[in-house]
């Protein structure tokens, strides 16, 4: 059953585990932006002793390298990346408390089962939405790794941002359920 929520972040263990795919949520707070190249570094320099450099409890990591804003705008266009580039990475930043993610895209099997461990929650944001996305960011700064450019690690202040939870902590997937619904046709 589809059910429209609204999620503060960050997200604690027994809000994530309420929720289910095929879920509608908006999401407010504080969520951080990192892509490939932000995923590599933190979790190679965490394995070298140094601590993430964002705090993980909790917090909701985006799939994003937003566009330069233009005068007077918050941010640029603001859209999804594919989630399966940041797998390698993914489990290691869940089981170390990473709360959720929010991208595009099907996940490994490694990912899925670390969401299901950590009792966490997969969220999709609509790809070629970026502009209306950028909408919903009412503060956009980076506070970490300002040498990669658009996939530095952005702290952004959402409010209303929209999304659909695509894997939840109880093992539905919503890409899943979708092509067995297509099959039946």
């Amino acid at each position: 059953m589809e059910m429209e929520k609204r999620i503060t972040v960050p997200i604690d263990r027994a809000t994530a585990a309420e929720l289910r795919a095929g879920d509608s949520v908006l999401i407010s707070g504080v969520i951080y932006t990192a892509r490939d190249a932000a995923h590599e570094r933190m979790t190679r320099l965490h394995k070298d002793g140094e601590p993430y450099p964002i705090a993980l409890d909790g917090q909701i990591i985006y799939y994003a390298g937003p566009c330069p804003a233009k005068p007077g705008e918050v941010i640029g266009s603001c859209g999804p990346t594919t989630a399966g580039r940041m797998d390698a990475y993914t489990p290691e930043l869940l089981d170390n408390g990473l709360g959720a993610m929010i991208g595009k895209g099907a996940r490994s099997q490694a990912v899925k089962d670390a969401i299901i461990r950590n009792k966490s929650v997969y969220f999709g944001a609509i790809g070629g939405a970026g502009a209306l996305i950028a909408g919903c960011i009412k503060k956009a700064e980076v506070v970490a790794y300002d040498d990669l450019g658009t996939e530095a690690i952005r702290r952004l202040e959402v409010e209303d941002f929209p999304a659909v939870v695509l894997f939840d902590s109880a093992g539905e997937d919503l890409y899943e359920e979708g092509q067995k619904k297509f099959r039946q046709i």
